[in-house]
Protein backbone atom coordinates (compact mmCIF):
# COMPACT_ATOMS: atom_id res chain seq x y z
CA UNK A 1 0.00 0.00 0.00
CA UNK A 2 1.12 3.52 -0.77
CA UNK A 3 -0.49 6.83 -0.03
CA UNK A 4 -0.30 10.47 -1.04
CA UNK A 5 -2.03 13.68 -0.03
CA UNK A 6 -4.10 16.07 -2.10
CA UNK A 7 -4.84 19.65 -1.06
CA UNK A 8 -8.09 21.11 -2.29
CA UNK A 9 -8.96 24.79 -2.51
CA UNK A 10 -12.75 24.97 -2.39
CA UNK A 11 -15.71 23.46 -0.56
CA UNK A 12 -16.82 21.27 -3.47
CA UNK A 13 -14.34 20.35 -6.17
CA UNK A 14 -13.21 17.47 -8.34
CA UNK A 15 -9.49 16.85 -8.88
CA UNK A 16 -7.80 14.31 -11.14
CA UNK A 17 -5.38 12.13 -9.19
CA UNK A 18 -4.64 9.73 -12.05
CA UNK A 19 -0.95 10.65 -12.33
CA UNK A 20 -0.47 10.35 -8.58
CA UNK A 21 -2.15 6.93 -8.62
CA UNK A 22 0.10 5.82 -11.49
CA UNK A 23 3.20 7.01 -9.60
CA UNK A 24 2.09 5.00 -6.57
CA UNK A 25 2.00 1.69 -8.42
CA UNK A 26 4.94 -0.73 -8.42
CA UNK A 27 6.63 -0.88 -11.83
CA UNK A 28 5.70 -4.54 -12.27
CA UNK A 29 2.13 -4.28 -10.95
CA UNK A 30 -0.60 -6.13 -12.82
CA UNK A 31 -4.12 -7.01 -11.77
CA UNK A 32 -6.09 -4.38 -9.87
CA UNK A 33 -5.54 -1.38 -7.64
CA UNK A 34 -8.02 -0.02 -5.17
CA UNK A 35 -7.92 3.74 -4.75
CA UNK A 36 -9.45 4.75 -1.41
CA UNK A 37 -9.93 8.03 0.42
CA UNK A 38 -10.22 7.54 4.17
CA UNK A 39 -12.42 10.53 4.88
CA UNK A 40 -16.21 10.64 5.29
CA UNK A 41 -16.60 13.91 3.39
CA UNK A 42 -14.55 13.06 0.30
CA UNK A 43 -15.00 10.44 -2.40
CA UNK A 44 -13.31 8.80 -5.40
CA UNK A 45 -14.71 7.99 -8.82
CA UNK A 46 -13.61 7.31 -12.39
CA UNK A 47 -14.71 9.53 -15.24
CA UNK A 48 -13.46 12.07 -17.74
CA UNK A 49 -11.35 14.90 -16.30
CA UNK A 50 -12.54 17.50 -18.82
CA UNK A 51 -12.88 20.83 -16.93
CA UNK A 52 -16.42 21.64 -18.07
CA UNK A 53 -17.62 18.15 -17.14
CA UNK A 54 -16.00 18.43 -13.71
CA UNK A 55 -17.81 21.74 -13.21
CA UNK A 56 -21.04 20.12 -14.34
CA UNK A 57 -20.52 17.32 -11.81
CA UNK A 58 -19.94 19.85 -9.01
CA UNK A 59 -23.14 21.64 -10.06
CA UNK A 60 -25.05 18.34 -10.15
CA UNK A 61 -23.89 17.35 -6.65
CA UNK A 62 -24.87 20.80 -5.36
CA UNK A 63 -28.29 20.43 -6.98
CA UNK A 64 -28.88 16.93 -5.66
CA UNK A 65 -27.93 17.76 -2.08
CA UNK A 66 -28.82 21.13 -0.58
CA UNK A 67 -26.23 22.90 1.57
CA UNK A 68 -28.41 23.14 4.66
CA UNK A 69 -31.49 21.86 6.40
CA UNK A 70 -29.98 18.58 7.62
CA UNK A 71 -30.28 17.16 11.14
CA UNK A 72 -26.55 16.38 11.30
CA UNK A 73 -25.78 20.09 10.84
CA UNK A 74 -26.53 20.60 14.54
CA UNK A 75 -23.35 18.59 15.28
CA UNK A 76 -20.81 20.07 12.89
CA UNK A 77 -22.51 21.88 10.01
CA UNK A 78 -21.36 19.63 7.18
CA UNK A 79 -24.13 17.10 6.62
CA UNK A 80 -24.27 18.07 2.94
CA UNK A 81 -20.65 16.99 2.52
CA UNK A 82 -21.31 13.61 4.16
CA UNK A 83 -24.37 12.95 1.98
CA UNK A 84 -22.55 13.95 -1.24
CA UNK A 85 -19.61 11.69 -0.37
CA UNK A 86 -21.98 8.78 0.34
CA UNK A 87 -23.54 9.16 -3.11
CA UNK A 88 -20.16 8.87 -4.85
CA UNK A 89 -18.35 6.42 -2.54
CA UNK A 90 -14.94 6.20 -0.88
CA UNK A 91 -13.11 3.95 -3.35
CA UNK A 92 -12.76 2.59 -6.85
CA UNK A 93 -10.99 -0.45 -8.22
CA UNK A 94 -9.09 0.01 -11.46
CA UNK A 95 -7.29 -2.51 -13.65
CA UNK A 96 -3.50 -2.30 -13.73
CA UNK A 97 -1.17 -3.50 -16.48
CA UNK A 98 2.58 -3.04 -16.62
CA UNK A 99 2.64 -0.80 -13.57
CA UNK A 100 0.09 1.66 -14.99
CA UNK A 101 -3.66 2.12 -14.54
CA UNK A 102 -5.30 0.41 -17.52
CA UNK A 103 -8.06 2.97 -17.98
CA UNK A 104 -10.10 3.83 -21.05
CA UNK A 105 -9.02 6.65 -23.34
CA UNK A 106 -10.95 9.34 -21.50
CA UNK A 107 -11.02 7.84 -18.01
CA UNK A 108 -9.29 9.43 -15.03
CA UNK A 109 -9.31 8.71 -11.31
CA UNK A 110 -11.00 11.66 -9.61
CA UNK A 111 -10.99 12.82 -6.00
CA UNK A 112 -14.29 14.47 -5.10
CA UNK A 113 -13.87 17.03 -2.32
CA UNK A 114 -17.14 17.73 -0.51
CA UNK A 115 -15.96 19.65 2.59
CA UNK A 116 -12.93 21.67 1.58
CA UNK A 117 -10.61 23.23 1.46
CA UNK A 118 -8.72 20.37 3.07
CA UNK A 119 -5.77 18.06 2.68
CA UNK A 120 -6.90 14.51 1.92
CA UNK A 121 -5.03 11.23 2.13
CA UNK A 122 -5.50 8.84 -0.78
CA UNK A 123 -4.41 5.22 -0.45
CA UNK A 124 -3.53 2.92 -3.33
CA UNK A 125 -3.65 -0.81 -2.61
CA UNK A 126 -2.55 -3.31 -5.24
CA UNK A 127 -3.64 -6.89 -5.35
Amino acid sequence: MTEFTVSTDSRLSVVSVTDRVASSLPADASGTATVHVDHTTAAVTVNEAEPQLLGDFETALSGLVSDDGWDHDTLDGNADAHVRAMLVGPSVTVPVRGGQPDLGTWQSVLLVECDGPRTRTVRVLTG
